[in-house]
């Protein structure tokens, strides 16, 4: 029986292998002549394919994933802190796709020598079948160059509101708070929001530079009622309740004011009067961190209404209907003539 075909042209002739018992052992030869008789051609084919462009471009992405684990595998080691290895496997990720983008430009594009030709013919493609691809890539240029936000504030954008927790090339996500879920505690959802809605779209952030918000709680009394009096207890509820941030509110105000105007003169819990169609009107208003607002709502809540539980000359108001009787006297006869 003639030997099959050897596609590397080598000839095993005298070097068949007999089976004994349940192993395999070879009479003659070994395994590193073997191999060292198929190094050659298989050297002769590699340096045939190294001018091929497809070779060329598998040979680099191989080579950027290996450099990408190894590094980011020695880097896990030294950053413990899951917050920093976020931030290392972003930084690693970019730099591996902005050497793979140039790596294959120069692999396949013969004018990327010539830097205008190829930024000519790049802006004239990109700009008429990738409009909404390259608006993306210039918003998340703007994130990271301009800082409208980073991952972990909390942001409102487009009626959408929620803790960053990933920036991409094309699309950052939130966890949603809001929406049906009152006083901004999460929904449980994750939103994507493509990058080009950062340019187009206010967005508004609760958490930059200043990490409190202004909180308001109104409470209708009656008319009936003693107004001076339930605006003593309001501010009580207040003062026992709220926490006592004005002097790090000053701080951060003045830090963020190198930045940005920010002006705040009342900075502790204060209690407003107005006048409404059904009573009289108590507004609460104070500072509170940005993702403790619930909490601090229902505080005050409850020690106000402690507080005019056992007070008579305080009522809330609540929607009425009045209907007034009057007397008609009698009128007297007209007369006519």
């Amino acid at each position: 029986m003639e030997a099959p075909d050897d596609p590397f042209g080598i000839c095993l002739e005298g070097h068949a292998a007999t089976l004994r018992g349940s192993r395999l052992v070879l009479r003659k030869g070994t395994v590193a002549g073997r191999v060292s008789s198929i190094l050659p051609t298989v050297w002769e084919w590699i340096t045939e394919q190294a001018g091929s462009r497809w070779f060329q471009t598998v040979l680099l992405v191989l080579a950027l994933l290996v450099a990408r684990a190894l590094v980011l595998r020695v880097v896990h080691r030294r950053l413990p802190e899951p917050e920093d290895w976020y931030r290392a496997r972003k930084v690693a990720s970019y730099l591996t796709t902005v050497v793979a983008a140039l790596g294959l430009g120069r692999i396949w594009l013969e004018a990327f020598s010539d830097l205008a030709t190829f930024l000519g013919l790049l802006s004239a493609g990109v700009a008429i079948a990738l409009a909404d691809v390259l608006k993306n890539l210039a918003g998340w240029a703007f994130i990271i160059l301009r800082r409208p936000f980073r991952v972990g504030e909390r942001i409102e954008i487009q009626g959408t509101m929620g803790d960053v927790i990933d920036v991409r090339a094309f699309r950052f996500t939130v966890v949603e708070t809001g929406n049906w879920v009152d006083a901004d505690q999460s929904t449980g959802r994750l939103v994507h929001i493509p990058n080009g809605t950062v340019i187009t779209q206010p967005v508004a952030n609760y958490t930059e530079g200043f990490p409190f918000i202004w909180h308001e709680i109104a409470v209708l009394i009656t008319f009936e009622s003693d107004w001076e009096l339930g605006e003593r207890l309001l501010q009580d509820a207040l003062d026992a309740e709220c926490p006592d941030i004005a002097d790090e509110a000053a701080r951060q105000i003045r830090l963020t004011g190198q930045k940005y105007q920010i002006r705040f003169t009342q900075l502790r819990p204060t209690v407003y009067v107005t006048v409404k169609d059904s009573g009289v009107l108590l507004t609460a208003r104070f500072l509170v961190p940005a993702r403790a607002r619930r909490g601090f709502d229902q505080a005050v809540w409850k020690a106000f209404l402690h507080a005019i539980a056992d007070e008579p000359r305080v009522e809330l108001a609540y929607p009425t209907n009045r209907t007034v009787f009057t007397s008609i006297e009698a009128q007297p006869p007209i007369s006519t003539s």
